[in-house]
């Protein structure tokens, strides 16, 4: 475990400083690293802020799908007319994202308050960025008068900042390769993290049809209450409707979730084995069940922007979220030509992820993005090029991703579509101004 930083690295707040931004500039200078794996810091403060729930706690784990998962707990729990408050990340544009209470980002007045308690509980203790931020946001909600608290987890699960919660139900998505320099080099080591948001004695569903036998394991060596699929929890469909049974529940005749994609129905039939674990504490009507699916919203998602060119917004970054968008844009219908804007983190298989997307992709608008972790522009022109496996692509070098979607649309016809993907920021890069009203050069 890394020595705790001296107090002397610790530098503390700054008393003139009034905004959220400043409180996000000193998480940033608080530790050396980004990213320093432990729970001991995050305990030790979390211990001195009192912070407890007395409301029941969803953890939502996994590589791909969680926040989508997030997004319909949040939608049918709020249909069933419970107050929910929500921990999802990254943001795509605004930090306040990251906080929903009541289905809405909190104000950055609100987390001001919170930040000066963590800043005042840790002491000397050195947090990072994560830890920081997600000590000040859970003790927010734990201060709200909530009826459940749902805590999207970051990139692990065993040493994840949001582990420092136990909580009463955990949800684990699907299991895939991304990470891997903290995580370890397959699924296996993989889903050993990840497994640790499970407690013994409460639910745990897994949502993913295949998990890695770490996870069942675990489970099993802690007593966690195991739910899956096929065996605790299933559903079917057809092009029109969909149903789902658990243990004790039924659903019928069920509208297909409002989220588009083909994962979507695996992330909805954890959802509802979430619900009936928990139905003695939070009870959730049929009626919330089909309201809650058929309004949740996600942003960049498998987001369709209508206009001509189509636009569609999607943060998939690995491997897997990148092949199931791959399936997702195939399945849309016939487009003359796909122009893609494209930025990515150095440390993702781009050849890996490229390949399950390059061959619908006619010209490329790769770009660079505002993080240390980005790989260049003119790195992604390389791995498009090789990833194209000598098709005729055009590929184009840009700063960012505002300027690299308005390449793509001067290049577009009405009856082509664009696909922005690759990261949270390339995302929230041509969604900074909000939404994008396109229209191609032959329309304007």
């Amino acid at each position: 475990m890394p020595a705790p930083v001296p107090a002397r690295a610790c530098p503390r707040m700054n008393a003139t400083a009034r905004t959220l931004a400043d409180w996000l500039a000193h998480c940033e200078r608080l530790h050396p690293k980004s990213i320093d794996m432990t729970l001991a810091r995050v305990d030790a403060v979390r211990e001195r802020l009192g912070l407890r729930f007395g409301v029941p706690v969803v953890t939502v784990a996994g590589t791909n799908g969680k926040g989508s998962s997030c997004a319909m707990l949040e939608a049918i729990a709020l249909a069933a007319g419970w107050r929910v408050g929500l921990y999802i990340k990254p943001h795509l544009v605004h930090f306040e994202e990251r906080c929903r209470v009541g289905g809405a980002p909190v104000a950055a007045a609100e987390l001001l308050p919170h930040f000066a308690a963590v800043e005042a509980a840790r002491g000397a203790t050195a947090l990072t960025y994560f830890e920081f931020t997600t000590l000040a946001i859970l003790h927010l909600l734990a201060e709200r008068p909530l009826d459940l608290v749902i805590l999207e987890v970051g990139m692990g699960g065993r040493l994840d900042a949001v582990n420092t919660i136990d909580a009463d139900c955990a949800l684990i998505t699907s299991i895939d390769l991304d990470h891997m320099a903290y995580l370890g080099p397959d699924r296996e080591a993989i889903g050993g993290e990840k497994a640790h948001v499970m407690r013994g004695g409460r639910p745990v569903v897994v949502s993913d049809p295949l998990p890695p036998a770490t996870v069942l394991e675990h489970a099993r060596a802690v007593g966690a209450d195991l739910w899956l699929v096929g065996r605790d929890y299933a559903h079917s469909g057809d092009r029109q409707q969909w149903s789902w049974r658990g243990r004790a529940l039924r659903h019928h005749a069920l509208a297909y979730p409002a989220l588009r994609g083909a994962n979507q129905l695996v992330n909805a039939a954890g959802v509802l084995a979430v619900f009936e674990a928990l139905r003695a504490r939070l009870p959730v009507s049929a009626q919330a069940v089909r309201q809650g699916l058929a309004t949740v919203e996600l942003p960049g998602r498998f987001q369709i922007v209508p206009g001509q060119p189509v636009l569609v917004l999607d943060v998939a970054h690995n491997v897997q979220s990148v092949a199931t968008l791959a399936v997702n844009l195939d399945q849309m219908g016939y487009y003359p030509r796909t122009h893609a804007v494209f930025g990515a983190m150095q440390d993702k298989d781009l050849a890996g992820l490229l390949a399950r997307i390059a061959p619908l992709v006619d010209a490329w608008q790769v770009c660079d993005l505002d993080t240390p972790r980005a790989a260049a522009a003119a790195q992604l022109a390389q791995a498009v090029r090789a990833a194209s496996a000598g098709r005729a692509v055009a590929v184009a070098e840009h700063a960012g991703p505002a300027q690299a979607l308005a390449a793509a649309l001067a290049g577009a016809d009405p009856a082509d579509r664009i696909v922005v993907f690759g990261s949270f920021y390339t995302v929230g890069g041509v969604l900074k101004d909000g939404v994008p009203r396109q229209g191609a050069k032959h329309l304007a």
